[in-house]
């Protein structure tokens, strides 16, 4: 029982971990920078299932087949996540068709290199639905807020363990010394008897 809740307390840890880096690294604002995004559509199922994380970075060249996330990023307009389903000339300028792997048709809106957001480099099943409700001030409580919270005490804990044991140790180094000390003298006042 003990090893499945250490198992468990690990993993919740590294989930943890791996789930603020994710939104850390997705927030900073550098060009190029990956990104961390949730589909929240089924139009690219079977591939990606709805509620899915898709980690995006922009790159120099996008091709056909290629899944990239594109359109606004804001909270009234989401971004789309489609496979890129044909490459056009228009006026000297590259446009791009996608199309939802689910949809009989392409997009209506055709799209140009600086609407998108950057290529899918992987996804993760269903860790969206974690990752939407993280950003809730309930779900950031009960999913980050208190596992850390968690954590840092189990570590304290650790410490002040630690700290007695050394505590302890130094008690039992200095009460070693004084039995050693009056063995000693007790020897030396036995030897000037003699």
């Amino acid at each position: 029982m003990k090893k499945i809740l250490k198992i468990v307390y690990y993993g919740l840890i590294t989930f943890v971990v791996f789930i603020t880096i994710l939104l850390v690294v997705s927030a900073i604002p550098a060009p190029g920078n990956i990104k961390l995004m949730v589909v929240l559509s089924g139009s690219m199922e079977p591939t990606i299932k709805t509620g899915s994380i898709v980690i995006v970075k922009s790159v120099e060249e996008y091709k056909v087949g290629d899944i990239i996330t594109f359109g606004p990023n804001s909270k009234s307009n989401l971004p789309t996540t489609h496979r890129i389903f044909e490459i056009k000339n228009k006026d000297g300028q590259t446009v791009y068709v996608t199309k939802g792997d689910a949809n009989n048709t392409e997009d209506l809106s055709e799209i140009t290199k600086k609407d998108i957001l950057g290529k899918v480099l992987f996804f993760v099943p269903y860790l969206g639905y974690a990752v939407e409700f993280a950003k809730q001030p309930t779900g950031f409580i009960l999913l980050i807020v208190i596992p850390a919270a968690i954590i840092v005490s189990d570590e304290i804990g650790n410490i002040w363990k630690e700290v007695f044991k050394l505590k302890n140790k130094k008690k039992d180094n200095e009460q070693d010394k004084e039995i050693a000390r009056l063995k000693e003298e007790i020897n030396k006042l036995k030897q000037d008897k003699n």
